[in-house]
């Protein structure tokens, strides 16, 4: 079947067994074939083949609302209603989105990217078709690592509490990027060996009807099923929660799963249908994947499973930030890292084997995560959390109430910062600037390479005055050389990198080459900038800032942020205070919009932080001081 002529999933409806297995075979050739090419989410996707076949042969998309928790496993619903065709420009600029998107499809009901969300929408979902007095069934699909989310439980609760129906799948495949952990794991371990308890319960029920129903003896049948459910299936997590629990089912199976979710249709109330999948089931290398190296790869060759990968100038940070903290807890025994199930992504692999007993995997949490660092911290430990910035975006009351009003010494080493290019929207690392730097106590660095960001951490474990953030791009750095020995970075300090009279360019990080290549232009046209190594975004050079307004140099600042609330406006509301009202001052940053997919070069050219904009910014501040001198 060509699946590129796919339009909607109504043929699904005249597949039967062995045309809808050919059909899931087709499926996983063509996305092993494609994601070799773009990357992407292939593990999660290989494993739900069936599952999602099966939904959409019985379900009635988009009038039937799927739910999908976090979007990594979205792919064969796209291929289904009437996407493949655009798998070619998957996760690339302007093509395909790498996750459920509204604008994309109206199949796509509910756009994700962070996990645990997808049972409190199906709940407003559920909630509205009942007010409405429509019919549409709800079905939210999430994953055994997304369901250890707290707002997943949240939900779980409130569900089962108001019996609305619905329908939960449950795709537990024992992983979620990486390994998953935590005492539900275990839960759903006994619960995938329990055999299906559904099939004795009914049974048993249909036995006891049949008995007269008097007083001590239904009474006694009624704790006589409480007692099977006890026996067969270990800790009744879901039943206690006001669950329907079906399973565990074979979700490779498609008459196990037809014959399991035709089931749940027909129950009133909640109903949870646990399905044991494998996480890349069809392409050996992630079959095997122990460690979450295939749930997102980039390209990769087939064959051999070997990836492609450009030549990398220098270390990736997220190893320069690992391989530090190694070398400080190596001297101090107090330093404890956290990662809310980001072990592999921020590379602790090598900490982790060094310090077991030191770096904690808490999964899906990040809430938890920040507190328990809080917790760590008012015991004299010192609690390094390494969390994407996208993610740290979930702990931002734990972040004011139990770290910041404490005022208590925990780092944040906060990767992934800026722009993160093909995971788009959900993922951009911009608003850590702006909601980092506006919390009482909290201290924001931001290193302009590899080096210096080895410094910064090592200075962030020596800083005990209270939380700081050490912010820093994802991928590799630009290949300086490495410093033997640690050193400190005096905080509230900036580094001049080039001398100038005409204008002051203040850049963070990711932004100070492209400040220098904009320089480098600006001195062939007439103009002798300054450029300003801004690293310490909390607390600003407040003297360096005072020079060079007081000598009327107009300022120009850069980050990989966004605009509202960033950098550029703390050095505004500084000026301001000072009363230099005459001051020229102007912003370059993200603007005031969600920062689609694509690569990072691609999208800096859209937003025009590039070194051409940079120029044409320059020669729209410097008339504005000469006029003034006039």
């Amino acid at each position: 079947m060509n699946l590129e002529s796919i339009e909607d999933p109504k043929f699904l409806k005249e597949l039967e067994g062995e045309q809808l297995e050919e059909l899931a075979e087709s499926i996983r050739t063509f996305l092993i074939e494609k994601i070799s090419k773009t990357g992407g989410h292939l593990g999660p996707n290989l494993g739900v083949v069936e599952l999602t076949l099966v939904l959409h042969k019985l379900f009635e998309s988009p009038k039937d609302k799927f739910i999908w928790d976090v979007g990594h496993q979205a792919y064969v619903h796209k291929i289904l209603t009437g996407r493949a065709d655009k798998f070619d420009t998957l996760k690339q600029y302007q093509g395909l989105c790498g996750f459920p998107k509204r604008s994309e499809s109206e199949h796509d009901v509910w756009e994700t990217g962070h996990s645990s969300t997808s049972l409190s929408a199906a709940m407003g979902m559920a909630t509205a078709r009942d007010l409405k007095k429509t019919d549409e069934e709800i079905v939210a699909i999430i994953g055994d690592g997304a369901l250890t989310g707290g707002m997943a439980l949240e939900a779980l609760n409130h569900i089962g509490h108001e019996q609305k129906d619905l329908i939960v799948i449950l795709n537990d495949n024992e992983m979620s990027i990486a390994p998953n952990v935590g005492a539900l794991h275990n839960v759903l371990g006994r619960l995938r060996t329990a055999g299906k308890y559904k099939r004795v319960k009914e049974e048993f029920e249909s036995l006891i009807k049949k008995v007269p129903a008097g007083g001590r003896l239904a009474s006694t049948a009624e704790r006589l099923k409480d007692c099977l459910k006890y026996m067969l299936v270990s800790g009744i997590f879901f039943e206690e929660l006001g669950f329907t629990y079906l399973g565990p089912v074979d979700g490779h199976s498609i008459e196990d799963l037809t014959e399991n979710i035709k089931y749940a249709r027909k129950t009133k109330g909640p109903v949870l249908v646990h399905v044991l999948t494998q996480k890349g089931k069809g392409y050996k290398p992630a079959e095997t994947d122990a460690i979450g190296t295939w749930h997102g790869p980039g390209p990769y060759k087939i064959e051999s499973g070997d990836f492609i990968k450009p030549a990398a100038s220098g270390p990736s940070y997220s190893k320069v930030v690992s391989e530090t903290l190694r070398t400080v807890a190596r001297k101090d025994e107090r330093l404890v890292v956290l990662t809310p199930a980001m072990t592999v992504g921020s590379k602790l692999e090598g900490f982790g084997e060094e310090f077991p007993d030191r770096l904690y995997d808490v999964g899906i949490a990040e809430q938890h995560a920040t507190t328990m660092a809080a917790g760590l911290a008012t015991q004299e430990m010192k609690p390094v959390l390494s969390i994407y910035s996208t993610f740290l975006q979930r702990a931002y009351d734990q972040l004011v109430h139990d770290v910041c009003r404490q005022n208590l010494n925990v780092v944040f080493a906060v990767d992934r910062s800026g722009l993160v290019g093909s995971d788009g929207e959900t993922h951009q690392g911009v608003f850590d600037i702006a909601f980092l730097r506006h919390l009482p106590n909290m201290v924001v660095l931001n290193p302009k390479d590899e080096n210096e960001l080895q410094h910064m951490v090592y200075t962030a474990t020596e800083y005990n005055e209270g939380p700081i953030a050490v912010r820093f791009p994802r991928g590799s750095g630009i290949g300086v050389p490495m410093d033997e020995e640690l050193q400190k970075i005096e905080i509230g300090t900036w580094e001049v990198l080039k001398e100038g009279k005409d204008v002051a360019i203040l850049a963070v990080g990711t932004m100070i080459p492209v400040a220098m290549k904009a320089a480098e232009q600006l001195i062939k046209q007439g103009v002798s900038p300054i450029i300003i190594n801004a690293r310490s975004i909390k607390p600003l050079d407040h003297g360096m800032i005072t020079e060079l307004v007081t000598k009327q140099i107009p300022i120009l600042t850069m980050e990989e942020g966004i605009i509202q609330g960033g950098f550029g406006s703390a050095v505004l509301e500084f000026v301001h205070d000072l009363g230099m009202h005459d001051a020229v001052i102007d912003r370059m940053g993200i603007p005031d919009r969600f920062i689609e997919h694509g690569s990072v070069s691609k999208l800096l050219e859209e937003i025009n932080l590039t070194p051409e904009g940079v120029i044409e910014r320059v020669f729209e501040m410097i008339p504005k001081k000469q006029q003034r001198a006039y």
